[in-house]
């Protein structure tokens, strides 16, 4: 008994939900999906009175739906939103009057609101108090005892005990019991699905009116597949647009839109409660104060000003996603209604043209594009394997902006491969392949050279200007019976120039160049490019056979040689002053070893002595060959800063361009 009373709760509590949920005045008109993950709804409809939106969003779209959510209704001054926190279930059903946290069950729940006053069907009706439950023991079998729960009612003849089995239905005479247990039960219903959350939108207007409702929530990506048919007499290109709809809400002939593009979108945690921690500080009733002491008053020329700036991510969301009312660009080419294609805010958007129906976690595929374009077979080559490259050179003349996305390509009606494109704006050429062609053979080798192409001397700095060349060698051999296009991507190299030959067309990455193949022929394809090499060399660091080794060098011009010629001429002149500085210094400190050894030597025999006096007489002769050495050393090193001096003038006076 106690089962059925709580399920018929809970099946009147659901049904209530699901009524609030499917009898939605705005239904759901709108729907744009962009490929940054997000989709734009937007439901709108009349209203001629108050009403309460359920919304349902799944749990990670809640905080998008919070950050987004655009209310128009010119006839709600305080339209409001409200919903269930996060991991407040529990908290909310223990606040209630009737605890329903814990699962209870009847005599649970009876024991909690003891004191409340009920009416009974017993099968008589009796109205009372509750006073508590019991259980009375009813039999045993073994070990086991079998106790009931009596319901203990304090009537007006008394207390009274109904076994609870005995009762058919149990009524709460206080209103606030009754609510707070539909409240309960309504929660516990909504909670079902711990996947989902329900927003109610209660716009408390009058009158007739047109209301709109719109968010931006995460969607998946919507994303496209092309056929191309190169057999037809005029190239057939077809896109499909695949679009999911995984949100709680079923597309019942909704306006459809896709935009392709990049806006800046981000996650803000609003749906969960935030709390920020606060400092814990002492009362303030009592103690003393501080001195302090105060700042003179003075006073400012202006006063502070302050800029406010509103930005709405909501707004900026909706704007992305608008239809604009320039004309769209109608077209078709085959038996499929396509979308029409149009400008959004610096992104693109296809609406399809048909209202669409999709029931929720379902996908489907619809025309987006269907129109004759311009477009050649070719053979393309980027310089690596052995085989060049099955493709087409393709122009979108579709009047739309294509995103990026697979092509498949079929010749004359059969499959011929698969392609890949990026980004594709109007009129704009593109190369795609598809396959290899096994027919022709291509080589590709690499050789460089390195050459002198000017040498400059100023300032005691030289400086060799070298030109480096690469070149690349394209070989192919067609075995086909007939002539074949070829493209030719050949990547450039930082810092390089083109040398040749002229490049047909380049991108970024690569020039290209086009090459015929005549049949049963080898062609090849000669690529020159050049890299400035610079070498400074200064000359005064330098070691005098370094330089004499670039007097010798043919690559350097005859009059940068013969300037340095001089220059290895003035250096050697600065190497042999040098060298006679070291020999004077050598013959002088040898005199002077000598002057100490016979100083020595007088100290030992005495100077009175017959080999004193000689001593003394060879101390004479030792100081005039000294000081005749330390004269010559002294013009030896004017001569030697006077050939450095010479050396280095010339060295920084040379000005050869």
């Amino acid at each position: 008994m106690k089962k059925s009373i709580l399920l018929l709760f809970i099946f009147i509590a659901a049904g209530s939900l699901f009524a609030q949920q499917t009898e939605n005045p705005l239904p759901l008109k709108r729907v744009v999906i962009l490929t940054s993950g997000l989709a734009y709804y937007e439901h709108s409809g009349t209203l001629n009175s108050a009403a309460n939106i359920v919304l349902p969003f799944r749990l990670d779209a809640v905080n998008d739906a919070l950050k987004t959510l655009v209310i128009n209704d010119s006839a709600s001054a305080n339209p409001s939103v409200t919903y269930q926190s996060e991991q407040t279930l529990i908290q909310t059903l223990r606040s209630l009057s009737i605890d329903l946290s814990d699962e209870p069950g009847l005599p649970v729940i009876l024991s909690r609101l003891r004191g409340a006053e009920v009416e009974i069907e017993s099968p008589i009706p009796f109205t009372g108090r509750i006073a508590g439950i019991e259980y009375r023991q009813v039999g045993s079998s073994g070990y086991m005892e079998t106790r009931e729960p009596w319901l203990l009612l304090n009537t007006a003849q008394g207390i009274r005990p109904f076994n609870l089995k005995e009762i058919s239905s149990i009524s709460f005479k206080n209103p606030v019991i009754e609510q707070d247990l539909n409240r309960g039960l309504d929660l516990i219903a909504a909670s079902r699905n711990s996947f989902s959350r329900l927003l109610s939108i209660n716009l408390p207007g009058s009158g007739r009116r047109d209301v709109s409702i719109s968010y931006v929530i995460p969607s998946p990506v919507w994303k496209v597949s092309y056929r191309l048919d190169l057999g037809a007499q005029r190239p057939l290109f077809q896109g499909w647009a695949i679009v999911d709809n995984d949100s709680d809400t079923d597309w019942a002939n909704v306006q459809l839109s896709l935009v392709a593009g990049r806006p800046v979108s981000f996650i803000q945690n609003l749906y969960p409660p935030y709390y920020v921690s606060r400092p814990v500080l002492p009362l303030s009733i009592a103690g003393t104060a501080e001195a302090q002491t105060h700042d003179r008053e003075y006073s400012t020329s202006s006063a502070d000003s302050r800029v406010m700036m509103d930005y709405s991510l909501a707004e900026e969301s909706v704007m992305a996603a608008r239809q604009y009312s320039a004309p769209a660009q109608n077209v078709t080419g085959g038996t499929v209604t396509t979308a029409a294609g149009s400008e959004a805010g610096g992104q693109f958007e296809f609406t399809i043209k048909n209202p669409v129906s999709l029931d929720r976690r379902m996908s489907a595929m619809l025309p987006l594009v269907e129109s004759q374009i311009e477009a050649r077979g070719l053979l393309i080559y980027n310089g690596s394997g052995r085989y060049p490259r099955l493709g087409a050179e393709i122009t979108n003349t579709s009047g739309m902006k294509l995103p990026a996305g697979p092509i498949t390509v079929y010749d004359g009606g059969v499959y011929a491969g698969d392609a890949l494109i990026e980004f594709w704006n109007e009129n704009e050429k593109r190369l795609i392949s598809f396959g290899e062609d096994l027919s022709v053979t291509a080589a590709a080798g690499n050789t460089s050279t390195r050459a002198v192409s000017s040498v400059t001397v100023s300032g005691g700095v030289m400086t060799i200007n070298r030109s480096q060349t690469f070149t690349r060698t394209y070989t192919f051999i067609n075995s086909g019976s007939a002539a074949k296009q070829l493209v030719v991507e050949h990547a450039k190299t930082a810092q390089t120039d083109l040398v040749s030959p002229a490049a047909n067309e380049q991108t970024a990455a690569a020039y290209r160049f086009n090459v015929t193949l005549q049949p049963n022929r080898e062609t090849i394809l000669t690529v020159n490019e050049r890299r400035p090499v610079s070498e400074r060399i200064t000359l005064l660091s330098q070691r005098p056979e370094t330089i004499l080794s670039y007097t010798t060098n043919d690559e350097i011009p005859p009059r940068v040689r013969q300037a340095l010629q001089r220059a290895v001429e003035l250096r050697q002149a600065v190497d042999a002053a040098s060298q006679t500085v070291r020999n004077i210094e050598t013959k002088r400190n040898s005199l002077i070893s000598d002057q100490d050894r016979v100083r020595r030597n007088l100290e030992a025999a005495g100077s009175q002595t017959q080999q004193g006096q000689e001593y003394l007489r060879r101390l004479v002769a030792l100081d005039s060959e000294i000081d005749t050495e330390t004269a010559n050393l002294e013009r030896a090193n004017a001569n030697t800063r006077s050939a450095q001096q010479a050396y280095e003038n010339y060295l920084n006076t040379i000005n050869l361009q």
